[in-house]
């Protein structure tokens, strides 16, 4: 049954369809280059913080020393979580899924956030609900942690950066600066990504003009799938079954390619060589380790590095290093994730601002390709 209006063939996963225009960034496949609001990622990752690189993309550009400063403030100011917030974490079950937690904390938020009732298109509303998420995200993390493990959570520290704070609030200890100092870095890289999975799946609950939490929500459940934010987490299950095999990595590499399973932080959508926040990945995941003197995770990770690229041409993307190095900082593994989610809300926020700005329902067509010409049939008469 064809319909003149509908293109005769689809794109399977929407691949190479254009469907906004953006001016948060730019991602070069071909290239292997990734652009914020113009900056080179490898420019702000050697030079700027998490902080300020969140108000480049709400903003569109670098603040000044005092915008920064308020913004900085603002996000301190807003990181304590809603009593009844606090109260859902403790109900929830100790073997549930960290980035389930996440997901039903950021719905609650939305119930309880001041600016509940605004217009979505009310834009200063939505800006204080955006600096609300982006300073919560990483207190509902760590405070899901601690209960799962018997611990009472530990409330944000004034004066700490946003990644040193994250780390207080995990382990209970002052965070050491070298940490903090990756963690932060590790936020920029990850921070926005264009029109990837979770982006698109926030920008389309936003263009309803549902509530930014909605859109927020939307786009956690969907960074949880294990061909999204989930395959950090992958790559680290990956070292550790290594590990337990006692076999050697590029058996290991082998194995899997002949059993037809993906080896997970390899190949990527866009990307048509190395991605460029790998190398910097890669860097942490070597000081860490030397620094701890448990330096197998990088190497073997290189191996599997070396041995994807001589078996399949595949370059890393950004989840392989991003496990060793999380586990090297002390992060449970089942966390990766939903540091990944802390990182990115600046950018799904920012995105949410952009659709409301401009906005127009997100309504794909699909082609139909079902039976036709059917009449119903008495129950007695099917069979």
């Amino acid at each position: 049954m064809n319909d003149p209006t509908t293109p005769s063939a689809p794109a399977a996963g929407l691949e190479g369809v254009v469907v906004a225009e953006s001016e948060i960034s730019y991602v070069d496949g071909e290239a292997g280059r990734l652009v914020y609001r113009g900056y080179e990622i490898e420019d702000l990752a050697e030079n700027s913080t998490f902080e300020e690189t969140a108000l480049l993309l709400l903003d569109g550009e670098l603040p000044s020393r005092e915008s920064l400063t308020a913004f900085t403030e603002r996000l301190e100011a807003e990181r304590g979580l809603d009593d009844e917030v606090l109260d859902l974490l403790h109900g929830f079950a100790a073997d549930a899924d960290p980035m389930a937690a996440l997901r039903t904390a950021v719905s609650a938020e939305g119930m309880f956030d001041p600016d509940a009732g605004a217009d979505p298109l009310d834009g200063e509303a939505t800006r204080r609900k955006a600096i609300r998420l982006i300073a919560r995200f990483p207190t509902i993390v760590a405070a899901f942690d601690r209960l799962r493990n018997g611990r009472t959570p530990v409330g944000p520290r004034e004066g700490l950066s946003h990644a040193a704070n994250f780390l207080w609030m995990l382990s209970g200890e002052e965070p050491d600066p070298e940490a903090a100092g990756i963690l932060d870095v590790a936020l920029i890289l990850h921070a926005e990504h264009g029109m990837n999975a979770s982006t698109f799946s926030a920008r389309v609950t936003a263009a309803t003009l549902s509530d930014l939490h909605s859109a927020i929500t939307s786009a956690v459940g969907t960074l949880k799938g294990t061909l999204h934010g989930g395959a950090n987490a992958e790559v680290m299950r990956m070292l550790l079954e290594i590990e337990k095999r006692g076999t050697d990595p590029e058996t290991y590499v082998d194995e899997t390619l002949d059993a037809g399973k993906r080896v997970m932080g390899f190949g990527h959508r866009v990307y048509r060589t190395i991605d460029p926040r790998a190398p910097i990945l890669a860097e942490f995941s070597r000081r860490l380790g030397e620094k701890s003197g448990e330096t197998k995770w990088h190497a073997w990770s290189e191996r599997i590095r070396e041995a994807m690229e001589s078996r399949k041409g595949l370059a890393p993307n950004v989840d392989f290093f991003s496990a060793s190095t999380y586990h090297a900082l002390g992060i449970p593994v089942d966390l990766f994730t939903p540091i990944f989610a802390i990182s990115r809300v600046a950018g799904w926020t920012a995105h949410v601002e952009a659709q409301y700005a401009k906005n127009r329902l997100i309504r794909p067509r699909a082609r139909y390709v079902g039976a036709s010409g059917r009449t119903w049939v008495p129950f007695e008469e099917r069979r």
